[in-house]
């Protein structure tokens, strides 16, 4: 038998391994995420928008999210991204930052080195003026 035949079947063999462990991964995960969404669970859906699970229609897949109170929104139900913790750990640390701002005596502006890629704008100064041109006799 053909070497390059043999080193081909094995890669092949490999390759497909990997593509089923994959999919029994992401199976196992998309499991555990539709059994976290529940009714009264707070949920996050693929466009942004944090809401209240009220009701799940399995049989038309819709459901009931309620995102303010007496705001009822309908929604399909693949449109649930997930169930959504209830402290996030980067909202700890922005607090941190937000309570570490300095303003000049204004409290209008940080005081201090703008951060990288901070837009700061140039101090206003005079108007330059352009003289104007002079005519000649042609």
């Amino acid at each position: 038998m053909d070497p390059t035949l043999i080193l081909i079947a094995v890669a092949l063999a490999v390759f497909v391994f990997f593509q089923f462990r994959t999919s029994r991964k992401r199976a196992k995960e998309t499991a555990a995420r539709q059994a976290a969404i529940a009714p009264g669970v707070e949920i996050m859906t693929n466009y942004g928008l944090y809401g209240t699970i009220l009701s799940i229609d399995e049989d038309t897949n819709m459901a009931l999210i309620e995102t303010t109170p007496g705001t009822v929104l309908k929604i399909h139900r693949q449109t649930i991204l997930k169930a959504v913790e209830d402290e996030t750990p980067e909202a700890s640390e922005s607090d941190d930052a937000a309570d570490s701002v300095q303003l000049n005596e204004d409290n209008a502006i940080v005081v201090g080195d703008p951060e990288f890629g901070e837009r700061v704008e140039p101090e206003a100064t005079e108007p330059v003026r352009k003289a104007a041109p002079k005519k000649t006799d042609n």
